[in-house]
């Protein structure tokens, strides 16, 4: 009996040892690291140059005071058509005179009453001139009597003709005179014309005219600089005027890294701008200069500035305008037949780049060689093949020859 319950004992020692090694080995088993597998593929591909830009008329006229004087309120809106050389965008008034201090206006008084006895004098001038020739007159008749009857000479005869000459000479000079100290007279009198003197102003005959601006472009009113109606210097912006239909373009600008990458008529994928679908474009220009910029962080910036044609019919982006936000990826290259790998599964190891491989269940350092990067897809030029799995996301942990599984994602 007792020896009966010894064997229990020991097989039921056995079976508890064997349950605890059991547990112990599966608690200690390695397990599967889970990860995120990708694949390598075979198709097109593309780098770009991504940057936000801001469309605008490539041809915008600014309407400007072409004098100065009072413009009147701008009736017209951004975004009224208007004609060229037809429709009228504002009037303007010449300026009225300045306001007469009181030793201004005892000046211009003065120089009124000067100019006013100057004429008087100038008109007993023509008065004696007059006379002079009449009394001239006279004697070039007696004497041309005498010479005939032979009683004066030839020689009194000529200085009677000349005497005659140089009093109608003066009555020329003694009228000129006289228009000369009128208009003296009329220009002392404008300078007493203040900006509260308009019935004075009628009074001599000046008025202020009417100056209308008509539009100098086809297109419409882009936006209003001035609207009230106030005094303006000559050569004040007014308003601006383009055509939004067919002559908007997109300007980036780009860090000098990325512009010198850019060609003229690299294409240009126009996203982000508020349409159903992308537009396309072309660049047209890009500046032979960089500017220094600041980011928002602060950070020091040469950007140079590309211009961008819009390619796609106008009816595409009809409601894009001036000034609005786009963004614009330039293609620097492409090709149609590369071997891709996602950019998520590369790695610097050994000064190389590198990616892990699966093979049965399996993770396999291998080195690579890639040629153009664009943040999401490299291209493979040596060391992976199509349909190759790779990690995403490789993390510090991960080393060769652990056994991994595929992550599911619930």
């Amino acid at each position: 009996m007792a020896k009966a319950r010894r064997r229990s004992r020991l097989i039921l020692t056995a079976v508890a040892v064997l349950l605890v090694g059991g547990a112990l080995m599966v608690a200690f088993w390695p397990k599967a690291t889970m990860v995120d597998i990708g694949e390598v593929t075979r198709g097109s591909m593309r780098v770009t140059i991504d940057e936000q830009g801001r469309t605008r008329v490539r041809d915008a006229y600014v309407v400007s005071t072409p004098v100065a004087g009072q413009l009147q309120r701008v009736t017209v809106q951004p975004g009224d058509p208007v004609v060229r050389g037809e429709t009228v965008v504002a009037h303007m008034h010449p300026t009225n005179p300045a306001a007469l201090d009181v030793r201004t206006r005892e000046q211009a008084q003065a120089a009124v009453a000067a100019a006013e006895a100057a004429l008087r004098v100038a008109q007993a001038d023509l008065n004696a001139a007059l006379a002079n020739l009449d009394l001239a007159r006279t004697e070039l008749t007696r004497t041309e009597q005498l010479v005939e009857r032979g009683i004066s000479s030839a020689a009194a005869l000529d200085r009677a003709r000349q005497f005659a000459r140089v009093t109608e000479a003066n009555v020329d000079t003694a009228e000129a005179a006289i228009s000369m100290r009128e208009a003296e007279i009329a220009n002392a009198q404008a300078q007493l014309i203040g900006f509260d003197d308009q019935r004075l102003a009628a009074a001599i005959g000046i008025t202020s005219s009417d100056i209308p601006l008509y539009a100098p472009a086809d297109g419409r009113i882009l936006r209003v600089m001035q609207q009230s109606e106030t005094a303006l210097p000559a050569g004040t912006p007014i308003m601006e005027i383009g055509d939004i239909t067919s002559d908007l373009e997109v300007v980036v600008d780009l860090l000098s890294t990325d512009a010198v990458q850019v060609v003229v008529g690299s294409p240009v994928i126009i996203t982000d701008w508020g349409g159903q679908t992308d537009l396309l474009g072309e660049v047209i220009r890009i500046d032979p200069f960089g500017i220094t910029q600041f980011s928002a962080l602060g950070v020091e910036e040469q950007r140079v500035k590309a211009v961008i044609a819009l390619t796609s019919p106008a009816e595409a982006y009809a409601g894009l305008g001036h000034g609005f936000r786009v963004e614009a990826r330039i293609v620097v290259w492409t090709s149609d037949d590369a071997v891709i790998v996602p950019a998520s599964a590369l790695f610097r190891s050994r000064g190389n780049w590198a990616v892990f491989t699966i093979i049965d269940n399996l993770a396999h350092l291998r080195l690579i060689k890639i040629g153009r990067n664009n943040g999401i897809e490299a291209e493979v030029l040596d060391g992976l093949s199509e349909r190759d799995q790779v990690i995403l996301y490789p993390s510090s942990g991960l080393s060769a020859g652990m056994k991994v599984a595929q992550r599911v994602i619930n």
